[in-house]
């Protein structure tokens, strides 16, 4: 197969509309839009949510709860998973994206007390349960709050 070969598999790509190709097509002279009004108009119509004037349901709608602007979301890891890595690594936040234990750092990674370490570990987070920070200390390993 060449470059040059290479096509559209079929009824991939539609067909454009010719409208305002004469009377006798079915979509000449008003092209499908009507005679007046607001949606005849080049650049007629409404933004989106516009109601005719009438109070759009976005703003009649009551908005429930508190949002935080300055909440924080961590990416969270159970000590179980951790037993991945070798006696004596340094795990970082880093590491742990590296090695495709957390999907992304967001603002930070917080290490839950789920499951046992049987590593000797120096884990770097942001935050740590208390379950957590024991069985780290209880393994023989040791933790760092960045």
């Amino acid at each position: 197969m060449k470059l040059h070969e290479l096509q559209a598999n079929p009824g991939a790509r539609e067909q454009h509309w010719r409208v305002g190709r004469g009377v006798g097509s079915g979509n000449g002279k008003t092209s499908g839009r009507g005679q007046k009004g607001q949606n005849s108009r080049t650049s007629g119509g409404t933004r989106l949510g516009f109601e005719g004037g009438q109070m759009p349901i976005y703003r009649r709608l009551p908005k429930r709860g508190f949002n935080n602007v300055n909440h924080k979301k961590y990416a969270v890891i159970n000590l179980s998973l951790l037993n991945k890595f070798e006696d004596g690594t340094l795990v970082t936040n880093a590491l742990l994206v590296e090695n495709g234990l957390i999907r992304k750092e967001y603002d930070g990674v917080k290490v839950l007390g789920n499951g046992e370490l049987n590593k000797k570990l120096t884990v770097q987070a942001n935050k740590f349960s208390k379950k957590a920070q024991e069985a780290i200390s209880k393994a023989g390993g040791s933790f760092e709050v960045i």
